[in-house]
């Protein structure tokens, strides 16, 4: 996994940089496919906004979050990323027969 933060009007230092990667390793233990990772940081008058673009086999997944705190924003960054990961996830392992299988009046 590529990761890549970025830092608009804002310095990355090594601590912010650490604490994202220790947050986006929830991400790669429900998901194993992950190509690339593009984190930007930004800080607009008191917001701090994180954004993520996480590169997947066969689709790219977007999110972003802001708060007043830039540690604040990155764990609301990570849970939105999680639950879309996981949902990327059971799309991706899904049957197309097993759709058949719940519908009445069909039999297997």
């Amino acid at each position: 996994m590529n990761l890549n933060v970025s830092g608009h009007h804002l310095d990355v230092t090594p601590a912010i940089r650490a604490y994202i990667s220790e947050k986006l390793g929830r991400v790669r233990r429900h998901f194993d496919h992950v190509i690339d990772v593009h984190v930007i940081l930004s800080v607009d008058k008191l917001l701090h906004k994180a954004e993520v673009t996480l590169r997947v086999r066969g689709k790219d997944i977007h999110a972003e979050c802001a708060n007043a705190d830039l540690y604040a924003a990155i764990d609301l960054l990570v849970d939105k990323l999680d639950r879309q990961v996981i949902k990327q996830k059971d799309k991706a392992n899904a049957k197309p027969h097993d759709a058949l299988k719940h519908q009445p009046g069909v039999e297997p």
